[in-house]
């Protein structure tokens, strides 16, 4: 198990070098997208100014407030509590977020599934989880938002977070084919068999 600390934008060969197990931390940006953005993005067919290139994503719809511009309000939005929502039913996105906007690494919770795994060792590309109710912790790893697209679809617009040392956060899929979550599934799926196996033999 190895630490990486990320400056981004990262290119593949960073990203090919981690494995489940390992700990990350961001510098630098974060983009925050969620359904409604996937959707008008790549089934509603519009596209965004802003460069994902080599970035990563995290799964949100952010509570900001409505501020005057300023130097640390550069788009009139502060953040207020910035958490994280469960990945999985974005997963028919990833590969087109990945092959289309070269997005390399997803911030979320729950995990993804085999679409987003084949995805991941096609084009290298990572999930990175975090904990459930830990908004507050995360919000304070954003300086602030520093640009946003897509805006008539708030709260679930484009944005552009600038982070201080976001994380650490927990490598759980590989471009390797490794997934903590389906190793989970299967470890359970084991015990549930087994403890059927028991109680049919106790009957």
């Amino acid at each position: 198990m190895a630490h990486h600390v990320l400056d981004m934008p990262v290119d593949e060969a960073r990203v090919r070098a981690l494995r489940i197990g390992d700990t990350v931390t961001l510098r630098s940006w974060l983009f925050g997208i969620r359904d409604a953005t996937l959707i008008h993005m790549f089934d509603r067919g519009r596209r965004t100014r802003l460069d994902l290139r080599g970035h990563a994503v995290i799964h949100t719809a952010p509570n900001v407030h409505r501020v005057a511009p300023a130097p640390e309000a550069p788009v009139g939005y502060a953040p207020f509590c910035i958490g994280t929502t469960t990945s999985m039913r974005m997963e028919r996105f990833t590969d087109a977020l990945m092959e289309r906007e070269g997005v390399r690494l997803i911030v979320g919770k729950g995990g993804m599934g085999p679409e987003t795994l084949r995805a991941f060792a096609e084009r290298g590309g990572a999930y990175l989880a975090i904990v459930g109710g830990a908004a507050a912790l995360e919000t304070t790893w954003i300086e602030r938002i520093e640009d946003v697209d897509l805006d008539d679809l708030h709260p679930e617009s484009l944005w552009r977070f600038a982070i201080r040392d976001f994380g650490p956060l927990l490598v759980g899929m590989d471009s390797h084919g490794g997934s903590l979550f389906a190793d989970v599934q299967r470890d359970v799926a084991s015990r549930r068999d087994a403890v059927l196996a028991s109680l049919e033999e106790a009957r």
